[in-house]
């Protein structure tokens, strides 16, 4: 079946303006244009757009858009599997968010007790946004979407306690990777102690271990600066050295 780019507009929830724009630069084509000088879209385009809209509302730019939707290795299949998966993580963060401000003011009035970690659960929210708009796109990339569920799920459930105990280890691992460097030996017994706290913190989120995953992370940790530099604020050279003792540590 054919439309016309008003009925196209009108099926989709944006103005015939858009639909122009995006064959201006080439994001959108029509199947065809007619006698009459109308743009005509067939099925192909109504899926075309469909992602275009669905990439719009996760925030990406047309350019970014344009370049994903021209790879040849693009895979609806896949990329609707994705959205499905953003948008149910967006869908469960809401949820939870409203859960928490209902009980919380249901426990002003004085009709529930709520329990004392379920009233960090906005706080957990805020900071898996924060995270996935730093470093969202690189994890999902490379560990895929539903790992990425698993571990936001496994850190949202954690107790107070739990969050205090991980903050607590990773401070722990920093100040015992810039010791251990004095000695210049990665494979020496207390590089290697950070190596096993390494994995017993990534255990706090992770959903399950694997060498190569740990081992790919710590090439990331020297690969993206904004890890680097979170490493070697302390002690330059930090992400490398922990680069090494991880790779002995999963040989």
């Amino acid at each position: 079946m054919e439309y016309t780019i008003q009925e196209v507009g009108k099926m989709a929830g944006i103005s015939t303006r858009t639909l122009r724009f995006y064959d201006e630069i080439g994001l959108l084509l029509p199947k065809r244009i007619s006698t009459s000088g109308y743009r005509i879209y067939g099925k192909e385009e109504l899926n075309r757009l469909q992602q275009i809209l669905f990439y719009r509302e996760f925030g990406l730019k047309l350019e970014e858009i344009q370049a994903i939707l021209t790879q040849k290795n693009f895979d609806r299949t896949r990329a609707l599997e994705e959205h499905r998966a953003r948008l149910l993580e967006k869908r469960y963060r809401i949820d939870a968010m409203l859960s928490n401000l209902d009980e919380s003011l249901e426990e002003m009035k004085g009709k529930v007790t709520m329990k004392d970690k379920d009233k960090f659960r906005g706080l957990k929210e805020e900071a898996l946004k924060k995270n996935e708009e730093i470093y969202g796109k690189e994890i999902r990339e490379k560990y895929g979407e539903m790992t990425v569920e698993e571990s936001n799920r496994k850190f949202m459930s954690q107790s107070p306690e739990e969050m205090a105990y991980a903050e607590a280890l990773s401070k722990r691992i920093l100040d015992e990777l810039y010791a251990a460097m004095d000695k210049k030996d990665p494979a020496s017994p207390e590089a290697q102690q950070v190596a096993k706290l390494h994995q017993e913190w990534l255990m706090l989120y992770w959903p399950s271990y694997s060498k190569e995953a740990h081992r790919g992370l710590s090439e990331m940790y020297v690969a993206d600066e904004r890890f680097k530099a979170f490493y070697d604020k302390g002690r330059e050279g930090a992400a490398e050295f922990l680069r090494e003792i991880i790779a002995i540590y999963t040989a």
